[in-house]
């Protein structure tokens, strides 16, 4: 399955180690929210403008709810750097039938995202926040993903990823990646069910579903679906132009795939990374994947593929092509930044993530646990550092 893949990754680097050339554009930069190298001087412009509106505070006048659960892409991704992490959880409820194996995302009634705020002038005409459907069969919490790299997976060809997937685990490895997809059927490769295909699909998504901000076609909807008062959304739709947009995704789109850090007594460090082979983890988290038309590799730690990590992890609201218990594997790289793992922040260290893996995973977590306490902290020293 993943042979091909490698020897593919191997002759990149061998390419651009041994040519002159530009630097390659998803090399790990030396700030967490520092653009990504080999921009032009038209694109650092848009990096620029796009960052200007991914911190800009939106009021109702500007596009904002009349539900929505932030007013500003940064309220969000903050931590270390703007396209980072943060403190909020986004609430999702959807419909999965065991027998069919079929998922109702349950848009009409509200459940795509539960949305906890509501503009004044809406709440005076009487409109609430959203609740819970009462078809949902699983409700759940998602965590804020860092942005710093995502550039790379919005370059990354379909093929790359068809090539990856073993649905049936052919190789007989236990791993038996699926791919994700969107409810039109297009290859999915963004959020933790990759069922979004496109960064740009994924930021109007993010614009609608948690500020209320309206573009591309999307119309802005009441308390769980239902109809708005006449009034309580006072901009027409849509509500943010395409340029703005495109610069939002542009902004993103060039974030730099965030440092490491090796310390000064490498020794410990290069055993984790040996050990990271060795028990398994690049069995889903690929340290580096070709970019396509793009050039070069990117260092994110994903074949963003859906795996089924059991019980234990499982019972998230499922997507279009996701049952409950199939996550995206999460992109590893700026893992250092995190202060929660796992999609729902419910572990509070990398040892505690690794312990709720299950499904296809749970042969690496066996060799996890089989490591004595010496080998097992050079591990954790090396993803620490990620």
């Amino acid at each position: 399955m993943r042979g091909p893949l490698a020897v593919t990754t191997v002759a990149v680097l061998v390419t651009l180690a041994c040519s002159e050339r530009s630097p390659d554009p998803w090399s790990r930069v030396d700030a967490f929210g520092a653009p990504r190298q080999g921009l032009s001087e038209g694109e650092v412009e848009r990096f620029e403008e796009g960052r200007a509106l991914f911190n800009r505070i939106f009021t109702a006048e500007e596009g904002l709810g009349p539900l929505f659960n932030e007013d500003q892409c940064s309220a969000c991704h903050t931590d270390p750097a703007p396209g980072g992490t943060g403190e909020q959880v986004v609430r999702k409820a959807a419909r999965f039938e065991v027998e069919t194996g079929s998922c109702d995302l349950l848009v009409e009634a509200g459940g795509e995202n539960l949305r906890s705020r509501v503009a004044q002038a809406a709440a005076e005409m009487g409109v609430v926040r959203d609740t819970v459907p009462s078809a949902a069969t699983h409700v759940g919490s998602f965590d804020v993903p860092l942005l710093f790299g995502l550039g790379a997976a919005d370059a990354l060809p379909d093929s790359t990823l068809e090539r990856m997937a073993d649905p049936d685990d052919l190789d007989g490895d236990g791993i038996s990646g699926r791919l994700g997809r969107t409810a039109d059927g297009r290859i999915g490769r963004f959020g933790r069910k990759a069922d979004v295909a496109t960064l740009r699909d994924f930021t109007v998504s993010a614009l609608l579903n948690e500020m209320g901000v309206t573009a591309d076609g999307r119309s802005e909807r009441g308390t769980n679906g239902g109809a708005l008062p006449v009034g309580a959304d006072s901009r027409a739709d849509p509500e943010l132009s395409e340029e703005a947009v495109d610069l939002i995704t542009d902004y993103v789109r060039y974030l730099g795939v965030p440092p490491s850090s090796v310390p000064p007594d490498s020794s410990l460090w290069l055993e984790g990374r040996e050990l990271f082979d060795a028990v398994g983890c690049t069995g889903c988290h690929l340290p580096e994947l070709p970019v396509g038309s793009e050039g070069g590799v990117a260092p994110l730690f994903s074949d963003f593929l859906l795996h089924d990590l059991g019980s234990a992890l499982g019972g998230a609201p499922c997507a279009p092509a996701a049952s409950p218990d199939e996550f995206r594997t999460a992109p590893l790289a700026g893992l250092s930044a995190s202060r929660t793992y796992l999609h729902d922040g419910r572990a509070r260290t990398i040892e505690e993530a690794v312990s709720f893996h299950g499904g296809e995973a749970s042969g690496v977590r066996a060799a996890f646990s089989a490591l004595d306490p010496v080998r097992r902290a050079a591990l954790l020293a090396y993803l620490d550092t990620l």
